[in-house]
């Protein structure tokens, strides 16, 4: 919030006398001392004068939510998002028709979760509704106002709710907001798979993305949104050993079976469908494989599948020499035969099956010998001099 490109903005949007102030999860995560990804502020000004008042100031701005009141304003190459003052006309699902406001307290009312509802002026100063600060000390995640309200305006909540408990949640989650998730977790199914795509994936790469998981399952949540979803004790190894967190991959080990539906369901991208079927089942892999076993299967399969298999293998068997194919993954480069069409031809071979069943063979000695023969010995074996 101190940074030189955030203070560029607020000097920007307070030069006519207008407050602004920091909201969401920037204040959020400054009181549990994390590093905000990204910083939003709010604003009575309306959209046309945050505009105005950016340009003024040598700011580009892009109207990214221009009729709910966002613009986005760059500072130094950093996007901030800048929301005008809203207030619910009338909700309906995801959507609802709003109109600005100067009052804070009903831009507050509007939003999910008491810890998501804070603010705080460019001089630090908080400014808090609903005790969200004393929830977030507490470790207690709860709806604003009615639970069951607040999930039929947009039932994503459901998935928020679990997601935001993990990662700030301490103890039991909060009975009233549990209650509601369970007894709404119906709505979940109409919700578009990009949604959930992103908040799941969101949840899985979070803090206890098995406990979240394992909470939605004992809410009839997780049937709902994700039914193939059963393996929860091996996300929970997976989660537990992975340096970096991949959403796909902790998807993945999710799953025993239904991948397809998953990602039908999901509206995963051709690459993440293709790469999530490959992990159900994942490859298989030998454990006690030496270099050149696992260079051959390298060489065989895209380095990404013999890592999500590798890693897939250690959580479910919690064998470390697993850890050498992961690291073989890393570094692989693939090599390319020394040899092609065009060599074949000059020997006399044409085009067609006997060109490509001639290139095979060449290839299938190269591998065994572990890459090592060079052109020469590969165009002996191509020529029948070897």
């Amino acid at each position: 919030m101190t940074a030189p490109e955030t203070r560029r903005v607020v000097a920007a949007l307070t030069k006519e006398g207008a407050v602004v102030r920091f909201c969401g999860g920037a204040v959020r995560d400054a009181l549990v001392g994390v590093d905000a990804a990204d910083v939003d502020l709010a604003t009575p000004d309306p959209p046309e004068t945050v505009t105005r008042l950016a340009a003024v100031a040598g700011l580009s701005t892009r109207p990214t939510g221009i009729d709910h009141g966002t613009v986005t304003v760059i500072a130094d190459r950093r996007p901030f998002e800048v929301t005008t003052l809203r207030r619910d006309v009338e909700t309906f699902g995801r959507r609802a028709r709003v109109a600005f406001t100067d009052d804070w307290q009903a831009d507050a009312a509007r939003r999910d979760f008491t810890i998501n509802a804070l603010y705080a002026d460019p001089e630090g100063r908080l400014h808090d509704f609903f005790d969200g600060a004393a929830d977030l000390a507490a470790g207690r995640v709860r709806f604003i106002g009615e639970a069951d309200r607040r999930i039929h305006e947009d039932a994503l909540r459901i998935l928020r709710f679990f997601r935001f408990h993990a990662r700030f949640g301490k103890g039991a989650p909060d009975a009233e907001s549990l209650a509601a998730c369970r007894a709404l977790a119906s709505l979940a199914r109409g919700l578009s798979g990009e949604r959930v795509r992103q908040e799941l994936f969101r949840l899985l790469i979070g803090p206890r993305p098995d406990y979240a998981v394992r909470l939605m399952a004992e809410a009839g949540v997780l049937e709902v949104v994700l039914p193939d979803a059963t393996q929860i004790d091996r996300l929970a190894r997976l989660a537990a050993r992975e340096p970096e967190a991949d959403a796909l991959r902790r998807l993945g080990a999710l799953l025993d079976r239904g991948a397809d539906e998953t990602a039908t369901r999901l509206r995963l991208s051709n690459a993440e469908t293709r790469r999530l079927l490959e992990m159900c089942p994942p490859l298989a892999l030998a454990p006690s494989a030496d270099e050149g076993a696992r260079r051959r299967a390298l060489y065989a399969y895209e380095a990404v599948r013999v890592r999500d298999g590798a890693w897939l293998a250690l959580a479910e068997t919690g064998d470390d020499r697993f850890t050498a194919w992961i690291e073989a993954s890393k570094t692989w480069r693939r090599p390319k035969l020394p040899v092609g069409g065009e060599d074949a031809q000059r020997f006399g071979i044409a085009k067609g099956p006997s060109l490509g069943e001639a290139l095979r063979r060449v290839e299938d000695a190269w591998i065994a010998s572990g890459f090592t023969l060079d052109r020469e010995a590969c165009l002996a074996l191509l020529s029948g001099r070897a």
